[in-house]
């Protein structure tokens, strides 16, 4: 059976950004240096990440940098096309300054652009949005969509002080509805994943991913904007959909037993506008098998997360 995913990852060379930065920036741009037994990724100088070296090179798919051997991992896994995002450029989001943020998600996107979704139609890109501000966030949509781009992502974390309820995202969400291409938000971009350590951490943090997915749609959903665009959709990636049909239910509970308060007033419940305009991704979701009565199927979208290690390759058909 060949199928599409709908959350794969490049990686991208470890130097791209040293590369292709503009020289102004390019002492503030994402870096990657060995740190001890660790990968540290840097931008503007302030570390966001230590990875370790072991783990960060424990797949080593053929396809996970090269274009063409890419196509023959697709093959070999029964997989015709796939929405791709970045690996290091999911750290993107966490530059603060305006200038340099819009730089970062740049070079990504042209490279991704030109090193890949050139080579074969069976790469779909989800260029990178900066929203540290608007105007560029509206800019780099269009500019993205005018390239060929059918998808853009947005943090799955959106800053603290502009929640994505807020009036000020309007002509984000008009750039995306007018260009048509889709709203993606990867798990684990927009802030720091880490949020517990010691005992258990590596769960709890893994556990933890999936919670700003179910929020960025409480708030698109019940905020109204969803309802004001009915042309956009929006894909959740790689925090599973177990947690949807649980989500759709308590969004009308609240939005009907709690109906005096509610504002705005909907069109439609809450999971009606979740089961026509929002998808999330899932790999290893056995618990939803048994409540696509509730979710509907075009709300759900499989992803094989290659060629990450907690991903389906290279066993996707198993």
């Amino acid at each position: 059976m060949t199928v599409n995913s709908a959350d794969s990852h490049v990686l991208e060379p470890s130097d791209l950004w040293l590369r292709n930065t503009p020289a102004k920036y390019r002492d503030r741009t994402l870096r990657v240096e060995r740190d001890g037994d660790r990968e540290a990724i840097s931008i503007d100088g302030v570390v966001i990440r230590r990875n370790p070296v072991d783990t960060s090179g424990k797949v080593r798919a053929p396809g996970q940098g090269d274009p063409v051997a890419r196509l023959h991992d697709l093959e070999s896994q029964d997989v015709w096309a796939e929405l791709m995002f970045p690996s290091l450029g999911l750290w993107l989001p966490m530059c603060p300054d305006r200038a340099l943020s819009l730089e970062l998600s740049r070079v990504y996107n042209d490279w991704l652009l030109d090193g890949f979704m050139s080579v074969s139609p069976r790469y779909i890109g989800a260029a990178i949005i900066p929203i540290v501000d608007i105007v560029d966030a509206v800019s780099e949509i269009e500019r993205a969509a005018g390239l060929g781009f059918q998808a853009v992502n947005l943090p799955a974390h959106a800053p603290d002080e502009r929640l994505y309820n807020e009036p000020a995202y309007e002509p984000v969400w008009s750039a995306i509805e007018s260009t048509g291409v889709r709203m993606t938000s990867h798990v684990g971009t927009g802030a720091d994943p880490v949020v517990a350590r010691g005992r258990g951490g590596a769960v709890i943090n893994y556990t933890e991913t999936f919670f700003p997915p179910q929020r960025l749609i409480a708030h698109l959903v019940a905020s109204g904007v969803l309802d004001a665009h009915p042309q956009m959709h929006v894909i959740v990636v790689e925090g599973g959909a177990s947690w949807l049909p649980a989500l759709m239910e308590r969004m009308d509970e609240g939005y009907t037993q709690h109906g005096m308060w509610a504002r705005p007033k909907l069109s439609a419940l809450p999971s009606e506008i979740i089961r026509r305009q929002v998808h999330a991704t899932f790999q290893h979701d056995r618990a939803l098998l048994s409540t696509i009565d509730v979710t509907g199927v075009e709300s759900l979208l499989w992803g094989s997360d290659y060629p990450h290690f907690e991903g389906t390759w290279p066993n996707t058909q198993h």
